[in-house]
């Protein structure tokens, strides 16, 4: 092949590729961001600092059915509590539970914590079902692992 025969037919790849790469940025495809990140670290230690945090992860536990996630967000008594229900039942029994109990859950709203002590907050929680609407307020407390839920009051219907 000739010199100029071989430049137009790398100009022409070039040109290509920037056509294709252009076509596909448009549609949405997105190539893998491969440059280790060191914000990805941060954001993901940053995950569990706030009150509200630590609520939606509990409940993304408990829809996924992730036992073992779903009562490392609790603390002290309650998950106390838990284990032992957990020990009365199978594991694939309370995963089970947990998937059914907030299979009718429509969306849920939970509100900026309100400060009681330096290392406790009390959050209300409104959960959103598609024939009503029900309150909670829960109790959280931070620890060496972030916040954990401690107690909540029982649900209350909103009217």
């Amino acid at each position: 092949m000739k010199k100029n025969r071989k430049i137009q037919v790398i100009m022409v790849a070039v040109l290509l590729a920037a056509l294709g790469i252009g076509r596909a940025s448009k549609t949405g495809w997105r190539l893998p961001n491969l440059r280790p990140s060191r914000m990805a670290p941060q954001r993901e230690a940053k995950a569990g600092q706030d009150p509200q945090d630590a609520i939606y992860a509990m409940l993304d536990a408990a829809r996924a059915g992730d036992v073992t996630r779903y009562l490392g967000s609790y603390t002290g008594q309650m998950e106390s509590v838990l284990r032992q229900s957990l020990a009365e039942t199978t594991e694939p029994g309370f995963a089970q539970h947990l998937r059914e109990s907030n299979s009718s859950l429509k969306g849920i709203a939970v509100s900026d914590p309100q400060k009681i002590a330096d290392l406790e907050v009390k959050v209300r929680v409104e959960y959103v079902y598609a024939d009503r609407n029900e309150a909670q307020m829960m109790y959280l407390k931070r620890g060496p692992g972030g916040w954990k839920i401690a107690r909540a009051d029982s649900d209350q219907r909103v009217k």
